[in-house]
Parts: structure tokens; sequence; C-alpha cells
């Protein structure tokens, strides 16, 4: 056996332990050992950023925004993305999608724009005269397209976060509810990232205010949401007035029906990447069933449930918007602190709607699924079904409303018992039999299917105030805006808008929002 002559950090500390060093030596040896200790845990046991080929000011950015390692849709999605790939990626809605496509695309702006640094300059004109557009035309590289205005500014927000240490990487969103001269002063930037609705995007391509003959890179984010809400038209007109030679990356919480006849038209030779959810137990959220016999059930059961003295905040899930108006204006007149939330708001009622639930001022949230997108507020303790989801995988994205932060949650179902097909495609997909709830007083005419059936959870609660007695934000004057549709007019200066859509019982057909399909359709 050798010796070395050179002391470890770590024996140095033994000697220090020992009394064998002195002062100055021992600070020394523990701040040595300390470095070594920390420097031995900082190596990563799998997968870095960086081996995924991503360069070093891009894992910088990540790594100052609080990103550790890659998730295993960004381990297979960004090296074949930053090779060229077109991409068809399966994956559920919380796995670090964005960072999946977007990351590939920053690295791939990063590459170029040192390869344009390594190039001589071009001499300006002897004149030093620049050359302006009247009226300039965005000619993106990068174009997201998201099927929600919510959807888009987080993706937006990731583009910058992502992209921070380069020096010229403009992204912009585009959306509806934004002032159109506010709309045509962030074009005129001429971004290289552009994130957009695809009704918006559209309206903008027929003005020739953008131009995507020189797009290099085209995402679709939740593809199956865009189909669902009728984009398909929009969508393959924005295609077809991009390159051929483009990449492609479509991401979709499923890759069959709809999505697989649009995948065989867009993506060339697709690297093909599909995760499968596991769905976890969620052990710290109750999950209850009601039934009830009619809509007069109902909206009573809510209206008790509600003022459950353990509920601080709660979301209440409608399926269309004229519902989420209606419910919402019913729950302030019965006193509660009400707001509704849904896809024709304008947006800035939207944001003051969250605003609002955020500081506390809103109770009860009523909200359609694409609008209640991304909502992580930890005071939301309740969340309720007053109508079942379409598909079963809202039903998880519902409930997680709740639960945040180590809180428990509490998630209850109002089913109709013609809903029963509606509910074994939930209780299947999270492979587990909802228990079956009844509070005294509001059983149901019709006997519950057996099952696991336990105590309700909630007594008389705190009031609401009585009638009268409740705020309903974005009421306005409080007059019923007209047209069948529900909503509160904004003319008394309330947060929400004008509800746009005609008297159908099932939300109205409205007429053509900027941000919507340009077919007439029904919306939620």
């Amino acid at each position: 056996m050798t010796s070395s002559n050179t002391s470890s950090p770590l024996n140095a500390i033994a000697d220090q332990a020992l009394g064998l060093a002195d002062a100055p030596a021992q600070a020394a040896a523990v701040a040595a050992a300390s470095q070594a200790v920390a420097a031995e845990a900082a190596v990563p046991t799998g997968p870095t950023f960086a081996s995924l080929g991503l360069s070093a000011d891009v894992v910088s950015a990540l790594t100052a925004a609080g990103y550790q390692n890659p998730t295993p849709v960004q381990q297979r999605a960004i090296p074949a993305g930053i090779a060229g790939r077109d991409l068809l990626v399966s994956s559920p809605t919380g796995s670090g999608k964005t960072a999946a496509f977007m990351l590939p695309a920053i690295e791939r702006f990063s590459q170029l724009q040192k390869a344009q640094a390594s190039q001589p300059r071009e001499p300006r004109p002897a004149d030093g005269a620049r050359t302006r557009r009247p009226q300039p035309v965005a000619r993106p590289t990068m174009l997201v397209l998201t099927p929600t205005r919510e959807l888009a500014m987080q993706v937006t927000t990731a583009a910058a976060t992502y992209g921070k240490h380069l020096k010229r990487l403009r992204t912009v969103s585009i959306l509806g509810g934004v002032a159109y001269g506010q709309q045509l002063m962030l074009l005129a930037k001429n971004p290289e990232i552009l994130v957009a609705t695809p009704g918006r995007l559209i309206d903008h391509l027929e003005r020739g205010r953008i131009d995507l003959s020189q797009l290099q890179i085209l995402v679709l984010d939740e593809a199956d949401r865009m189909l669902d809400m009728g984009f398909i038209e929009d969508i393959e007109t924005i295609v077809a007035a991009t390159p051929a030679t483009r990449q492609t990356m479509l991401f979709s919480a499923t890759l069959d029906g709809k999505i697989g006849s649009l995948t065989g038209r867009l993506l060339k030779d697709p690297e093909r990447i599909e995760i499968v959810q596991r769905l976890e137990q969620r052990t710290n959220i109750a999950q209850t069933v009601h039934y009830v016999d009619d809509r007069d059930h109902k909206d009573r059961l809510l209206d008790h449930l509600l003022r459950d003295a353990g509920l601080d905040q709660a979301i209440v899930f409608t399926a269309t918007k004229m519902d989420a108006d209606q419910l919402a204006g019913r729950l302030a007149d019965a006193g509660f602190e009400s707001a509704a939330l849904h896809g024709d708001l304008p947006q800035g009622a939207r944001n003051r709607t969250i605003r609002a639930l955020r500081e506390r001022r809103v109770r009860v949230l009523v909200a359609t699924d694409v609008a209640a997108r991304g909502i992580d507020i930890p005071g939301i303790t309740h969340v309720f079904n007053y109508d079942l989801p379409k598909f079963a995988e809202d039903y998880v994205h519902r409930i997680g409303r709740t639960g945040r932060a180590g809180r428990s949650g509490i998630a209850v179902s109002l089913v109709h018992h013609a809903e029963q097909g509606a509910l074994k495609r939930i209780e299947r997909f999270v492979r587990t039999p909802l228990p079956v709830n009844v509070v005294e007083g509001f059983e149901p005419r019709k006997s519950a299917p057996s099952g696991n059936g336990r105590p309700g959870f909630g007594g008389r609660g705190r009031p609401g105030g009585g009638n009268g007695g409740g705020r309903r934000f974005g009421s306005g004057s409080g007059k019923p805006a007209g047209n069948g549709g529900g909503s509160r007019s904004g003319n008394g200066g309330g947060w929400a808008g004008k509800s746009a859509g005609g008297g159908s019982r099932d939300g109205g057909y409205g007429a053509r929002r900027s941000d919507g399909p340009r077919t007439a359709r029904r919306g939620s």
C-alpha cells in the first residue's frame, strides 16, 4: 500500500477532532470538507439537461428557475427536437411537456445566434438610412398554437424563462381579449417566437399582419383539445401557410381518433413518444358522489354543501359557459361571493377574477374546464362537479385544483341517475369506485346504486349571508345581459363583460370570436 503526502479534507477534520491541527488549518479543513461533500451530493444520478444536448446558457437559465432533472418526456423529446425530428407526443398534464418542446427550440435559436455571431457583419448603406415599413409584417421562426389564452400565456412565460440568456429572442402572444392596436404593436417587434390561439392568428393572417413563409418550427400544444373545440379548419389553414420543410411537434393527451388522421397529414416520420400516465392515489382528497333527482335538487344540495364550515374557497365546474354565468348569478343571490370564469369573458375580466380569487374576495368560482386550467390556489378546499366532465381525464384535472400545497381537499360530484355511464368511465379511469354520500334532508327519491356509501361531510356550517348578501364579481349593474346569455352586464363598473351567445340552454350559438373557431359552435 502506498501513502500520499497530501492530506485529504476529511483527514484534516479528523486532526481537528483530535486536537492535532492549529486554528487556521481547522477552519480551512472544515471549509474544504464542506465543499467536497456538497460537490459529491450535487452529482446527479440520472440524465441531466446538459447531457440531453442543451448548451450552458440554457442550462443556466433552467437552474436559476429551479429546474433540477429532466422529466421522462423531456429526456426523450429534447434530443430528438434538437436534431430537428418531428415529434408526436402523448404526455399527461404536469409532465413537463412545455419544456419538452420549448427547450429544443431555444437550443436551436442559441446555436443559430452563435453561428451568426461568428460571421462578419454586413456593412450598412453609405447614407446610413434605414428603411421602415409603415405596416410591419411579423415573420416568426417558431409558432406555438394553443387552445386557450391561459395556456398561451403560460407558454410565453416559459419561453422568456428558458431563453433569458439569449441576446435576441422575442416572444409575443396573440390572444383574444387583448386590444387589437396593442397586438399590432407586439407584432411590429417581429418576434422570433409567436404564441397564439388559432382563431386570433387566422384574423392576422387574413389581414396580412403575419407571414408564416419563413417558419421553421410549428408546435401544436394540446392538439386534441383544439380539435374538440372545433379548430380543425383553422389549423389546416394555418399549416397550409407554412413551409413544407418546417419541423412540427404535436402534443396531445391521446394519439387516436381525430388526432391519428391529423398527424398523418402534418408530420414527417415523427419520433413517437408516449408517456403512460400514472394516476396518483389522491389520498389527501376525499372524493364523493351525491345523486340528485333534477336540477332543483342539485341546486339546493349545492347551496347546502357550500355552507360547510370547513369550506374556505371552492371551484364549481359546469359544462357550458351559460351555465357558469347563470349559476354564479344564482349563488350571488343566495349570499355567496361568487364569480364566473369562462372563455367568453374579456381577458381583463378573467385576470381580475383570478386576482380576486387569490385575494380571497371570491369564495366560489364557477368555471368551465378550459378556463380553469392552470389555476393553482392553495385556499381552494372544495371542488364540485355540478356537471360531470365530458372526458374522464378532465375529472382528474378538476379535482387537482384542491388538495394543493400539502393541504387536504374535498371533491364532490353531483350526479343524476341518467349519468351512470359517465360516472363509470371516470371510475375506470381513476381505477377506484367513488363512494356515495347522502346528506340528511337531501336524500334522492331514487335509491342510489349499491356502493361504498359513507356519511355526508357537511352540516349547515356558516351562513352565506342570506338573500342579497352575496357579491357577484363581474356583475356590474346586476341586471341580466339579455339574449338568453344568462350573464350579468358590465355596465355598472363590474368586471365581467357581456357573454357572447344566444339563448340556447346548452350554451348558445355565439357570434364568431377572434380567438374561437371560425365555424359557429356550442362552446364551453
